[in-house]
């Protein structure tokens, strides 16, 4: 797996040196070939245009910044580090349309336990209940309809890493269960952490979204 440094249990500090690295890792891989691996566009000769969550994001260079591109709301650090890690971490490797579960990622099985805490508890205890309300606000996400478990939707985080959220609902013998899967190329863009993040970020933002139901 790809080292960056964790995600998990740090601080500001920790986050504002994640992104310093990957702002030098950056500068130091060929722009034009960055954007063909990750499916971003090279608008010219220091703008990279990139697609995540269904918005568009300005990365500059070789001064690096990272900001909206019809939007001057300010971009959370976290998002930063994602983006920039997935442009410097893609292998431009095709979509292998087999989906895997977050154990199967590498280092996936020690993960685990706190992925399923931020990421899949979140999606149970806010749509468990109502399944089909996680449908209803994907759609804020670009997320759409798939078919698995009694409800699920797919969402392209970025161009090359769709993300599958799917619900079974409960009765009286068995309780509601939630599942996350990816696409099986996904470590050749992504590192295990980076990818918890992820999955935390899209819960949160869905769960957002449904204050305005």
């Amino acid at each position: 797996m790809t080292s960056h440094p964790s995600f998990h249990n740090i601080g500001k500090q920790a986050y504002e040196l994640a992104y310093k690295l990957a702002c030098e890792r950056l500068k130091s891989i060929d722009i034009e070939q960055l954007c063909h691996k990750s499916g971003a566009q090279y608008a010219d000769h220091d703008r990279i245009i990139i697609e995540y969550l269904n918005r568009s994001y300005l990365v500059t260079v070789p001064n690096i910044e990272v900001s909206l591109k019809d939007n001057k709301e300010e971009v959370p650090l976290k998002d930063k580090i994602l983006i920039l890690h997935y442009l410097t971490l893609a292998k431009g490797t095709p979509v292998a349309n087999k989906l895997i579960t977050f154990r199967q990622l590498p280092a996936g099985a020690s993960y685990f336990a706190a992925f399923s805490q931020r990421a899949i508890k979140p999606l149970l205890d806010y749509f468990a209940s109502k399944p089909q309300l996680l449908i209803d606000v994907a759609a804020n996400l670009g997320g759409y309809k798939a078919d698995y478990g009694d409800v699920a939707i797919t969402i392209n985080a970025f161009s090359r890493v769709p993300v599958t959220f799917a619900l079974w609902q409960g009765d009286e013998e068995f309780p509601s269960n939630g599942s996350i899967m990816f696409d099986a190329s996904i470590p050749d863009y992504l590192s295990t952490e980076d990818v918890t993040i992820l999955c935390e970020t899209i819960i949160w933002k869905l769960v957002k979204s449904l204050r305005g139901l």
